[in-house]
C-alpha cells in the first residue's frame, strides 16, 4: 500500500531535478540542430568518414542515404487496402502455481478497407510444457522467462507472414509490429540460442518479400539516437574518429558527446511537419550482420501526435513505390486510431492475457490434471497467501 503523505515530501525535489533536466535538453537540441546544418553541407564527406572509421567506432550510428535536409510529404493511401498485425503476451512459468509451465498467446488482426469484408479478430494460444521448452535455455546461462519472450517475438513475426500471404490478393496490404526490426538483444545471446530465434524470422520477411507485402515496425515514443549520434562525426576533435585509440574507455566522457542522450525524436520535431517523413537512413547496428541481405532501414515520421520512427528491411527501402504506399497506409492507420496505428492496438488486444484468463486457463489445467490421476494439486502456501490479506 502507497504512503501518499510520505510519497509528497519527494515531490518538490523530483519537480526541481525535471526542471534542469528540460533547460539542459533544451541546449543540447540547439546545439543539435547547430551541428545538423553544418553537416547538411558537407553530408558525402562525413559518410566517407563514417565508411572508414566505422570498426573503429564505440557508439551506435546510423547512414542517411537521402539528405539530411530531406522532408517529404507522405502520399494519400489508396481507399481499398488490407492491413495484417500481430502482437503477443504470455503467461510465464511459475514453480508456485499447479503445474510449471507457460503459454504464448499471438493476436491476430486483419482489416479490409473498401472490400466489404468481415475483419479477422483472434488469437493463437499455444502451451509449452516439454523439458526441451522449459529448460532448453539453460545451458545458455538464460532464464526461462527470458527465453519465452524471445520465442515470442519469433512467432509474432512467423504468424504474421504467414496470416499475410493467406489473405493475398492484389490489393495494396501492409504487414505491422510494434517495435523495432532490430533485435538488439540478439547480440547478447550464444550462437546456437540465436540460431534458433532468427532463421525463423527471416524466412518469415523473406516470405513476405515473395508476396510483395511491405512489413514495417511501427515505434511510438523512440528512444534511438543512432542519427544524432551521426552528427558526433562532426564533433570529434581528432584527425580521424578513431575512438579505440583516441577514446578508450571514456565513453562518458568523450569530447564529440555534445548532445549526450537527445533522442532522435526530439531533433526530427523541430525539423517535420505533419505528415512528413524525414530521411531514409541504414542502421549500422553490428547485429545486422547476421541478417544476410535483409538489413534495417529506418526513417522517422511526423504522424500528427508524435514523430514515429518506421523501420523496414532493405527490400522495402529499395523499392520506393512499396515504400511510400506502406508509409501512406500506415499513416491512415495512425489517424483512424487517433494517434496510434489501429490494427497494431487491436492486435495487443487480442494477444493480451488478463486476469480472468489466466485464471480459466490454470483452471483447464487442474481438471486436465485431474483427470490424469494427478493428485495434491494446489498452488505453494506463498502463492494463497499473496492473493489474500488479513488487513
Amino acid at each position: 500500500m502507497l504512503d501518499l503523505t510520505k510519497l509528497a515530501g519527494q515531490m518538490q525535489g523530483l519537480s526541481q531535478h525535471l526542471s534542469s533536466e528540460v533547460a539542459e535538453s533544451n541546449r543540447r537540441l540547439e546545439l543539435a540542430k547547430e551541428y545538423l546544418q553544418k553537416a547538411v553541407e558537407c553530408q558525402d564527406e562525413l559518410i566517407a568518414t563514417q565508411e572508414k572509421w566505422r570498426d573503429r567506432l564505440l557508439f551506435a550510428n546510423a547512414t542517411p542515404t537521402e539528405p539530411l535536409e530531406t522532408c517529404i510529404e507522405i502520399p494519400v493511401p489508396p481507399k481499398i487496402h488490407t492491413v495484417i498485425s500481430t502482437d503477443g503476451s504470455q503467461i510465464a512459468p511459475n514453480h508456485h502455481e499447479i503445474a510449471y509451465c507457460y503459454l504464448l498467446n499471438i493476436g491476430r488482426v486483419v482489416l479490409h478497407y473498401g472490400q466489404n469484408k468481415h475483419p479477422l479478430l483472434d488469437s493463437l494460444p499455444e502451451v509449452f510444457y516439454q523439458p526441451e521448452d522449459l529448460y532448453i535455455a539453460r545451458q545458455w546461462g538464460l532464464r526461462t522467462e527470458e527465453w519465452m519472450s524471445h520465442r515470442r517475438t519469433a512467432s509474432e513475426i512467423t504468424v504474421l507472414a504467414e496470416l499475410a500471404c493467406s489473405v493475398k490478393t492484389e490489393i495494396p496490404a501492409l504487414a505491422m509490429v510494434d517495435g523495432s526490426l532490430i533485435y538488439w538483444f540478439l547480440d547478447q545471446l550464444p550462437m546456437d540460442a540465436r540460431d534458433r530465434i532468427l532463421p525463423p524470422i527471416l524466412e518469415a520477411w523473406e516470405q513476405l518479400h515473395k508476396a510483395e507485402i511491405p512489413i514495417i515496425g511501427y515505434l511510438s515514443a523512440a528512444r534511438n539516437i543512432e542519427s544524432t549520434n551521426f552528427l558526433r562525426l562532426l564533433a570529434c576533435p581528432h584527425s580521424h574518429p578513431d575512438c579505440i585509440t583516441y577514446c578508450p574507455d571514456q565513453l562518458d566522457y568523450v569530447p564529440c558527446k555534445k548532445f549526450d542522450a537527445l533522442r532522435d525524436t526530439t531533433l526530427w520535431t523541430t525539423q517535420l511537419k505533419p505528415g512528413q517523413r524525414g530521411a531514409i537512413w541504414r542502421s549500422n547496428n553490428r547485429i545486422l550482420q547476421h541478417y544476410e541481405h535483409q538489413t534495417i532501414y529506418f526513417c522517422y515520421v511526423h504522424v500528427g501526435t508524435e514523430i514515429a520512427r518506421i523501420e523496414f528491411p532493405a527490400w522495402v527501402a529499395n523499392n520506393s513505390q512499396m515504400l511510400d504506399q506502406a508509409l501512406g497506409l500506415m499513416l491512415a492507420q495512425v489517424q483512424k486510431g487517433y494517434g496510434y496505428p489501429v490494427a497494431i492496438a487491436e492486435a495487443h488486444n487480442q494477444a493480451v492475457v488478463r486476469s480472468g484468463d489466466k485464471n480459466h486457463f490454470f483452471a483447464m489445467l487442474e481438471r486436465e490434471m485431474i483427470k490424469a490421476g494427478i493428485k495434491n494439486i494446489g498452488t505453494s502456501y506463498k502463492e494463497a497467501r499473496k492473493r489474500g490479506s488479513i488487513a
